[in-house]
C-alpha cells in the first residue's frame, strides 16, 4: 500500500469558485451546497445527475455507474467539497463521477494543506473505494508504522553526499507532505533509489560476468589480420571504429569472455569492424560465425565479405534456409572438422545439425530480431563460450543504454566515413505527389536510382497487399516501360523471386524498386539517391531513420521524401518534423523514447529492467546519471558489498531476489 503513491496532490486551502472555471480548467475543488439530484434516462443512459451552487453559480455532477450507493449517501441541503477533472457539455461545466465529502470548515484548516489523490478504478469507486478512501486507510498506515518498519538501505556515504531524504521520512512524505517543496525532496529520493539499486544489481552481473566468466584469448595480432589491413581494406578507418576495435581488442586478450554491444548508425562501417574481429579469431586458431535476421541481409554480409577476402587463405561459407541439401552436408562436415574458418548464416545456424571445432567468436547482427533464448544456443556450441559480439543499427538512447543493456559491455561508432554526405530530408504532402514523381525521373536521367516504400501495417496482409499493388500501378503509370524499368519486393514472393528482383536493382537493370519494409535492413546499393516513403506518418522514427540509410551510401548527394496524407495528428506532425532535421540516429533515437516512452522501444518489453514505479528514464535522466556513477564508485571500492556501511544494502538485495524478472541479453 505504501508503494501505492497518489499521482497528485490538492491543496486542500484553495477552494475555487465556480465562476472561476474556464475551458482551459483541468482539475478542480469547488465547495457548494447540494441542490437536487435525481436519475436521468434509461439502460446505457442511464446516470445520476446533481447540482451543486456556490456563491457565484452552479455545477452539474454526473455519475454513470455505482449510482444507486451514491444516490443513497447524498442529501440535498449539505455542503459538499467536490473535486475532479472539468468537462464541457453542451458549453456548461461538469465533473463526471466527482470525489465528494461532507465540507467541514475545521479540516479546511487542519495541519497539512495537501490532500493525496490516488488512482482508483470505477468499480472501486462504486464500492466506496475512491481516492480519498484509499487516502484514509493510508494515513491510518502511517500512523501504526515505526521508523524500523521501514530501514533505511542506502549507504551513508550516498545519502549525505547527496543530501538526501531518510527512507521513513520519504515514504511518510511521498503521501502527506506539509508542501510542495517536501514532497519534491521525498520523490528524489525514491526515484534515486529506484534507478541506484537497479545499477547495483546490473554492476553485479558484469562484474560477476567479467569475473568468474572465462573466456578464450586472443593473444595475437596474426600475418591474416596484419596482411588483410595493410594491403586489402577498401577505405581508411574513422577514428571511431578503431577506438572500438582497441575495446574489443583488450576484451578478447583479457581471459574472460567478451559480452559486447556494439552501436553504430546506418553506414558508419560496423559491418568492417566485424569483419577484422573475425580475422583477430582465425590468426588465433578459432573459427567465428556471422548471424543476421535475413536470407537478404545474410547473403550481401557474404558476398562483400567473400569479395574483401578473396586473395587471403580464409574460408568462408554461407547457410541458409534455402542452402542445398549436398552443399549443406559438406559445409557441416568442414565446420566441425575445422576446415571452414568462418561461416555466415540466418537462423539456420542454430540448429543443433551445426557443429564447431572450436567457435572462437559469435558475431550478431541487427541483435533485437534474435530471441534471448536463440542466440544462446549459439553459446553453447563451444566448450567455453565464445567472445560474443552484438550490433545493431537502430541507436540506442544512452538511458535505455544503461537500463536494459546495462549488463553489457559498449562500444559505439559515432561517425561516418568522409565521403558520405548527409541525406537531405523533405515532408511533401500527396498533393504535390506528380512533382516528387518529376524529380525522381530527373534523378534516372542522371543515372540514378530511386526506392519507393510502402507500409506494412498488419491490420490485413491482403489490405497491405492490395495497396502496394495500386501503388505499383501507379508507379508503372508515371514510368512507362521501356524506357524505365521497375523491380518489385514484398513478404509474400519466394525468396528466389525476391532475391532476383533485389539483383536486378543492384546490378541496374531496373532503375526504380517499389517494396514494403522488407529492404530496410542492409541493402546497399551505392548508386540509389532518393528514398521515397509513401504514408510515412505511420512509420516509426526509428524505422524511418532505417529506411533513410538505404540512401546516401555512394558519394553522391542523396535525397529522402516523406510522403503524407494532409491530415496528421501532432505526434507524427514531429516524427517527420525531426526526421527533416537530423540525421543523428542517436538525436532521432532520444527523441523516439522521449514520443513513445520506454515500454514500446523494440525489445525493450520483455525487460524487467525498466520496471520502475516511479522514476522515469526519459524525464529523470540526471538522476539516472547520478545513480550509475555512484553505483559504479562503490561497486569499485566494495564489489562483494561486504563492508559494514554497506550491509544493509546487501541484505536487501538479497530480499529481492527471485521477485524480479530481470532479463539478461545473452
Amino acid at each position: 500500500m505504501l508503494e501505492l503513491v497518489p499521482y497528485r496532490h490538492i491543496d486542500k486551502t484553495k477552494v475555487n469558485l465556480v465562476r472561476e472555471i474556464t475551458p482551459q480548467t483541468d482539475f478542480i475543488q469547488i465547495a457548494g451546497v447540494l441542490k437536487s439530484f435525481g436519475i436521468i434516462g434509461e439502460k446505457r443512459a442511464k446516470r445520476l445527475v446533481a447540482e451543486i451552487k456556490d456563491a457565484t453559480g452552479s455545477l452539474e455532477l454526473v455519475w454513470f455507474q455505482g449510482i444507486n450507493y451514491i444516490q443513497k449517501n447524498l442529501s440535498i441541503g449539505q455542503v459538499y467539497l467536490v473535486y475532479g477533472k472539468v468537462s464541457f457539455f453542451q458549453g456548461q461545466p461538469q465533473i463526471t463521477h466527482p470525489e465528494m465529502e461532507i465540507f467541514s470548515r475545521e479540516k479546511k484548516e487542519g495541519k497539512s494543506t495537501l490532500e493525496p489523490v490516488y488512482p482508483s478504478t470505477e468499480k472501486l469507486k462504486s464500492r466506496g473505494m475512491g481516492g480519498r478512501q484509499l487516502g484514509h486507510f493510508t494515513e491510518t498506515l502511517i500512523k501504526l508504522l515505526q521508523e524500523t518498519n521501514i530501514p533505511e538501505i542506502l549507504p551513508e556515504s550516498v545519502l549525505t553526499s547527496l543530501k538526501l531524504m531518510p527512507r521513513f521520512k520519504a515514504f511518510v512524505n511521498i503521501h502527506f507532505p506539509p508542501d510542495f517543496e517536501t514532497w519534491q525532496q521525498a520523490l528524489d529520493r525514491l526515484k534515486f533509489e529506484e534507478f541506484f539499486i537497479a545499477q547495483i544489481r546490473m554492476g553485479l552481473l558484469r562484474q560477476q560476468r567479467h569475473r568468474y566468466s572465462r573466456g578464450v584469448v586472443f593473444s595475437q595480432v596474426g600475418e591474416i589480420f596484419n596482411r588483410f589491413y595493410e594491403h586489402h581494406l577498401p577505405f581508411e578507418l574513422t577514428n571511431a571504429q578503431k577506438r572500438v576495435i582497441k575495446e574489443i581488442r583488450r576484451d578478447t586478450g583479457s581471459g574472460k569472455q567478451m559480452n559486447r554491444l556494439l552501436q553504430g548508425d546506418v553506414g558508419s562501417g560496423k559491418t568492417i569492424v566485424a569483419l577484422l574481429i573475425l580475422l583477430l579469431a582465425i590468426d588465433n586458431g578459432y573459427q567465428g560465425c556471422l548471424m543476421a535476421p535475413t536470407e537478404i541481409l545474410t547473403q550481401q554480409h557474404y558476398s562483400n565479405i567473400a569479395r574483401l577476402l578473396k586473395d587471403l587463405p580464409v574460408n568462408v561459407r554461407l547457410l541458409t534456409g534455402s542452402t542445398k541439401t549436398r552443399e549443406r552436408k559438406e559445409i557441416l562436415q568442414q565446420l566441425e572438422e575445422g576446415i571452414i574458418h568462418f561461416v555466415v548464416g540466418t537462423h539456420a545456424l542454430l540448429e543443433d545439425s551445426v557443429k564447431f571445432k572450436n567457435l572462437g567468436l559469435a558475431i550478431v547482427d541487427e541483435q533485437h530480431r534474435f530471441g534471448v533464448a536463440q542466440r544462446a544456443r549459439l553459446w553453447n556450441k563451444a566448450a567455453i563460450p565464445p567472445h560474443v559480439l552484438v550490433m545493431t543499427a537502430t541507436p540506442i538512447p544512452r538511458t535505455l543504454a544503461m537500463t536494459a543493456y546495462g549488463d553489457l559491455d559498449t562500444s559505439i561508432i559515432d561517425e561516418l566515413p568522409p565521403n558520405r554526405k548527409p541525406i537531405l530530408t523533405v515532408h511533401r504532402y500527396e498533393t504535390v505527389r506528380s512533382q516528387v514523381m518529376d524529380f525522381i525521373k530527373a534523378e534516372i536521367t542522371k543515372g540514378r536510382q530511386a526506392y519507393i516504400v510502402f507500409p506494412l501495417i498488419e491490420e490485413s496482409e491482403k489490405l497491405d497487399y492490395e495497396n502496394l499493388m495500386k501503388g505499383y500501378e501507379n508507379v508503372q503509370a508515371y514510368f512507362p516501360e521501356p524506357k524505365y524499368w521497375i523491380s518489385m519486393v514484398h513478404g509474400r514472393q519466394t525468396n528466389e523471386v525476391r532475391d532476383t528482383n533485389m539483383q536486378r536493382f543492384k546490378t541496374g537493370d531496373t532503375q526504380i524498386m517499389v517494396g514494403t519494409t522488407v529492404i530496410e535492413v542492409g541493402v546497399d546499393v551505392p548508386n540509389a539517391s532518393v528514398m521515397v516513403i509513401e504514408s510515412a506518418e505511420k512509420f516509426g522514427l526509428s524505422q524511418l531513420h532505417q529506411l533513410r540509410g538505404r540512401v546516401g551510401r555512394g558519394s553522391e548527394k542523396s535525397f529522402c521524401i516523406l510522403l503524407s496524407g494532409s491530415k496528421l495528428n501532432n505526434e507524427a506532425r514531429e516524427r517527420l518534423k525531426i526526421m527533416c532535421a537530423t540525421n543523428d540516429g542517436f538525436k532521432i533515437a532520444e527523441k523516439d523514447l522521449e514520443l513513445r516512452g520506454p515500454g514500446d522501444i523494440e525489445g525493450t518489453r520483455q525487460s524487467g529492467a525498466l520496471n520502475f514505479k516511479l522514476a522515469s528514464i526519459v524525464q529523470d535522466k540526471q538522476w539516472l546519471e547520478i545513480a550509475r556513477e555512484m553505483a559504479e564508485r562503490l561497486l569499485d571500492t566494495d564489489p562483494d558489498l561486504s563492508s559494514a556501511a554497506n550491509l544493509q544494502l546487501k541484505s536487501y538485495l538479497q530480499s529481492l531476489q527471485g521477485k524480479t524478472a530481470w532479463s539478461k541479453i545473452s
